[in-house]
């Protein structure tokens, strides 16, 4: 690729079609250009979707990602720049994963039971047979779950994770310990 206008990157091989550069996406998207949106939408559905299946399961990651990348659409305008647009819809992500819990009544249930994962059956100790650690995620408490994922995985910092989830920074910290606790506890057996 080369340089040709300021946002504008040529891309070789197609000397007639230039490709736009992801702020200028951004400013074509929100003034209704669906193309540029489309665009925006390939370069992060996969980030995205990664964040459904963690935070909600993978039997309803599919559907939450269509339904996160509609929202993004019609609160584009509300973009200002400040970040990357990869990073507000993750953002945007995460709020509506968290409205689509509670919407869907799911009980925040937090156990102080330290072997809350006693009952996952653990693999047998083979070298050729790898931990499944997602399904090991998944069943972390909830609040633990969803502070790992935003932490260990996304790379939010306790400050962005206790707005997110309106908790107190300790309370971030305190549960990423927790849920580092159980998963090490189940891969030690």
């Amino acid at each position: 690729m080369r340089d040709t206008d300021p946002g504008v990157a040529l891309v070789t091989g197609e000397p007639e079609a230039a490709v736009p550069a992801e702020p200028s996406l951004v400013a074509l998207a929100a003034a209704g250009d669906t193309r540029a949106f489309e665009r925006l939408y390939r370069q992060h559905v996969g980030r995205v979707h990664s964040l459904c299946c963690r935070l909600a399961g993978r039997d309803h990651a599919e559907e939450l990602t269509q339904e996160i990348f509609i929202r993004a659409w019609e609160k584009l305008w509300t973009f200002r720049g400040e970040a990357s647009f990869g990073t507000w819809v993750s953002k945007v992500a995460v709020r509506w994963i968290l409205t689509w819990r509670s919407a869907q009544a799911v009980a925040r249930r937090r156990t102080e039971n330290p072997e809350i994962l006693a009952w996952l059956p653990a693999k047998q100790a083979r070298p050729d047979l790898a931990m499944d650690f997602e399904a090991a995620m998944e069943k972390l408490p909830e609040g633990a779950r969803q502070v790992f994922v935003l932490h260990d995985v996304e790379g939010f910092k306790h400050e962005e994770i206790g707005r997110l989830l309106e908790v107190s920074v300790g309370t971030s910290k305190a549960q990423l310990h927790r849920a580092r606790m159980l998963l090490r506890r189940h891969l030690d057996r």
